[in-house]
């Protein structure tokens, strides 16, 4: 599996860009942190400024407890970009909170019998740099 040293710097997310800082912050802590309407409690996530329920437009960052199903996923085998060094898993995973926050994300610890959806899946953070720390997801069940 390829990690995240492989990563060529170039292909990263920029964890200065205002709209995702605090989920940026959040992973150097140690913590997944997703956008949730103050007004309604929904989680608001790709971070947006009102909330697709009710239209607030206060949203807090709020930790999360790291655990999520499998959603979908791709072996790449192949890889198109410098940096990535296949074959490597991406997946959507939806988290414990409401399923309906799906998180692209790098899979790690593959059984050797396969995945499956809605197979369970916890957190774990992988540093890159002192400003740069990605979120990714081990498979549990």
């Amino acid at each position: 599996m390829s990690g995240v040293a492989d990563v060529a710097e170039r292909h990263l997310p920029d964890p200065a860009w205002s709209v995702a800082r605090p989920f940026w912050e959040g992973c150097r802590a140690g913590e997944l942190r997703i956008p949730r309407c103050d007004r309604c409690g929904r989680w608001v996530w790709y971070p947006a400024p009102l909330c697709p329920d009710c239209g607030g437009e206060h949203h807090v960052w709020t930790a999360t407890a790291g655990r999520a199903t499998l959603f979908t996923w791709v072996t790449v085998r192949r890889a198109f970009l410098p940096g990535y060094r296949a074959p490597y898993v991406t997946a959507l995973v939806a988290l414990a909170e409401d399923p309906r926050v799906r998180l692209a994300t790098f899979l790690r610890d593959i059984p050797t019998r396969g995945l499956r959806a809605g197979m369970p899946v916890e957190l774990l953070f992988e540093t890159v740099s002192e400003h740069l720390t990605l979120p990714a997801f081990r498979c549990v069940g």
